[in-house]
């Protein structure tokens, strides 16, 4: 069952910062690190959990240049909210000590492997990568907006959900809910869009109430 909560979701299907992609001969990426830290920042340190499930040598040979080349390949599960994902990635290391080599080749196949699972979650795991034109990647003050946006979007729905209920109550005591007005505040609505959903809550509510009333 998924059990992501709206915060989760909303953080998921934000755009990703732009400062958070680095490139390299072309190709756009996120680092291994990063990764891991908006895991723990979106699902909690212990709302998630990885599990490399296949794990093997695929090449190993010496160079002609001297040293070890081995390149390792790896399957990785990440389970998080209920779901899980599995992600294969590859890992080269070089080094004159076949120890050393081996070791850097199976580590960068794990990260490898750890962020192809994390992508399938949302954007913050570099999904937003593998769209050429990069849409869903911002720079901060764009995805500030973006989600401020979103957010308001989502109290126009909840709105219209809540206002299906037959007791007007439930509308207003999730307006004025701690949590809402956290929510507000955090995601910084504008005076005018604040005016639009209090208009919208009180219309709604005295329609419940005219629906209520025999």
């Amino acid at each position: 069952m998924n059990i992501f909560s709206t915060d989760q979701i909303e953080q998921l299907k934000a755009p990703l910062s732009r400062d958070a992609v680095k490139t390299r001969t072309g190709f756009s990426y996120i680092e291994g690190w990063h990764a891991l830290a908006e895991a723990n920042r979106i699902f909690g340190f212990d709302g998630w959990s990885s599990e490399t499930t296949d794990l093997r040598c695929v090449v190993e040979r010496e160079r002609e240049a001297g040293g070890h080349s081995v390149t390792y390949a790896a399957k990785v599960r990440v389970t998080a909210g209920g779901v899980f994902h599995d992600g294969c990635g590859a890992g080269t290391g070089i080094n004159p000590d076949p120890g050393l080599a081996h070791e850097k080749a199976l580590k960068e196949a794990e990260t490898d492997a750890r962020k192809r699972a994390l992508m399938q979650f949302g954007y913050q795991f570099g999904l937003a990568l593998y769209d050429k034109e990069q849409a869903n990647v911002a720079d901060a003050a764009d995805e500030a907006d973006t989600s401020r946006l979103r957010f308001v979007e989502e109290c126009k729905a909840n709105i219209e959900r809540i206002g299906a209920h037959p007791d007007p109550k439930d509308l207003l005591n999730w307006w004025n809910s701690e949590i809402e007005k956290k929510k507000r505040r955090d995601f910084d609505i504008t005076p005018a869009e604040l005016a639009l959903l209090k208009n919208m809550v009180t219309a709604k509510a005295k329609e419940m109430a005219e629906r209520k009333t025999p």
